[in-house]
């Protein structure tokens, strides 16, 4: 290998070990999700996935009477993507403060393929365990900052 060709391999290693120590600020991207959309609904919290990443707050969708939305002859399930378990904890939302059977209510952007799921777009709310007269919303239940992707 000649000089040139040396020279051209440092420069070329250089460049990689600077771009490799950049800090990575955006992880993924959302254009999965239409964030032209938000849909606001209250559902049963089925599920709660902690993640270091994002969590997902799973739901069954229930109507104003409190009785679950069914498709199919089943519940309508969505489900929403917020911020880091740590994220959302330091803002009061955790497994313990959202026990499975919490009444919930949270806008989001969904995905633009149609499926039930979404990415957080408001404040989620917690209504406790049974639908408050008047439905779930910022005045009957505890309203949280939405967690931040």
């Amino acid at each position: 290998m000649n000089r040139y060709g040396q020279i051209r391999w440092i420069v070329i290693g250089v460049a990689l070990l600077l771009l490799s120590s950049l800090p990575s600020y955006a992880h993924h991207s959302f254009a999965m999700y239409d964030m032209a959309e938000t849909k606001t609904m209250t559902g049963k919290l089925t599920r709660f996935i902690p993640g270091s990443n994002h969590a997902q707050l799973i739901f069954e969708v229930i109507g104003d009477d409190g009785k679950p939305v069914m498709q199919n002859g089943k519940p309508l399930v969505w489900g929403v993507e917020a911020g880091s378990a740590a994220a959302m904890a330091r803002q009061g939302v955790t497994v313990e403060s959202f026990p499975l059977g919490t009444i919930v209510r949270v806008s989001l952007h969904p995905l633009r393929d149609g499926r039930p799921f979404g990415a957080i777009g408001g404040a989620l709310i917690n209504c406790g365990t049974a639908l408050p007269a008047g439905g779930c919303n910022e005045k009957t239940g505890k309203s949280f900052l939405a967690p931040a992707n």
